[in-house]
């Protein structure tokens, strides 16, 4: 990949939905969609989604506005209906997991991750340059929300 990629995107991510949720978000391009972008020098990250407590979005970082990278990704809460207050609550926790988006697997959040009511896995598969993986929130009745995302290089 290209020098400085994975700290831009590790710094995209932490300081787009991660830490603000919807609120990072711009005009979208596409109707019904929230766009979250964030820009360093010759990297943009665009990310694009759908819905709430189910969704379907794409991330995808550029150099110069030549896209480079990208990842897909689909899912929410698992059971519905759920109140206006758990689904804040498990996207409140998941923000939290996101922000600890490790270095050596900078798709989702942390292998794992806990703080009481709420438990977060992910795992995957590949690399940077093509990878695919799923991700969990439990609490006290069991799953509350999956996610599955996959993603990779971009070819010209």
């Amino acid at each position: 990949m290209v020098p400085d990629f994975v700290d831009f995107l590790l710094e995209a991510k932490r300081s787009t939905y991660a830490a603000k949720g919807d609120d990072a978000s711009v005009e979208p391009m596409l109707p019904g969609s929230k766009q979250l972008e964030y820009r360093r020098a010759e990297f943009t990250y665009r990310d694009i989604y759908f819905g709430m407590r189910r969704f379907v979005g794409q991330e995808t970082v550029y150099i110069a506005e030549r896209p480079i990278w990208s990842m897909a990704y689909g899912g929410g809460i698992e059971r519905l209906p759920a109140t206006a207050e758990e689904v804040r609550s498990i996207y409140a926790f998941l923000r939290e997991a996101l922000r600890l988006v490790p270095a050596d697997r900078p798709f989702r959040g942390p292998v794992n991750y806990c703080r009481a009511p709420y438990a977060y896995s992910s795992g995957s598969t590949g690399d940077l340059e093509m990878f695919r993986g799923a991700e969990e929130i439990s609490g006290q009745e069991g799953v509350v929300y999956r996610l599955r995302y996959s993603g990779g290089r971009i070819d010209a």
